[in-house]
């Protein structure tokens, strides 16, 4: 199974409540610029070194909170709500008229015991989300898994930013009955 869109969704005004407060940020560009066209901003919620603008993702990490997670009350509370070990915990935004080339992240699925959710904040009717050859529309307040490992990209020809909260979590018994409860086969 190459995504789940879970049962369970988020308030999008609250999200984007918080995110307003956090739009005057610092967000440093991707680091994988061979990946995309355009622009694909980061701001790091937890990260290695505390600081938001360490956006890297380093697997089996201590991670911790940036000052900028406290300021949001709302995704700190979805994060409570995930009862599994987070790593990286990002807004990723893609500008209007960007786009994330098809590429494959290696060891991001959840039968590897890594796995990444996407919570749309912002989003248009124009950004899709491709894996393998389904395109999907991911809506704000929504939450979705995606096999990073698969062939994925994303285009947004739209006329206003992407920005999704992005968790990068750690497989356990809680996560499989909710993986489960959605469809997916826990082997």
């Amino acid at each position: 199974m190459n995504y789940i869109k879970f049962t369970h969704s988020y308030d999008p005004t609250t999200l984007q409540s918080e995110l307003t407060e956090v739009l005057n940020q610092d967000w440093p560009l991707h680091f994988n610029t061979k990946d995309y066209n355009g622009d694909w901003r980061s701001l790091s919620l937890r990260s290695m070194s505390g600081q938001s603008n360490d956006i890297f993702s380093h697997p089996n990490a201590q991670y911790k909170d940036t000052p900028i997670l406290d300021s949001m009350p709302y995704v700190k509370q979805i994060l409570n709500e995930w009862q599994c070990e987070k790593e990286s915990v990002r807004l990723l935004s893609l500008a209007a008229g960007s786009i994330i080339k098809p590429h494959k992240d290696h060891g991001c699925a959840y039968h590897d015991g890594q796995f990444r959710i996407h919570i749309p904040i912002l989003t248009n009717p124009e950004v899709y989300f491709t894996i393998e050859q389904d395109q999907l529309h991911l809506a704000a307040g929504e939450c979705w898994y995606m096999n990073f490992s698969a062939t994925h990209s994303i285009v947004n020809i739209g006329t206003t930013p992407r920005v999704h909260l992005i968790m990068d979590c750690i497989r356990n018994s809680w996560t499989d009955n909710i993986f489960a409860e959605n469809g997916y086969s826990i082997g």
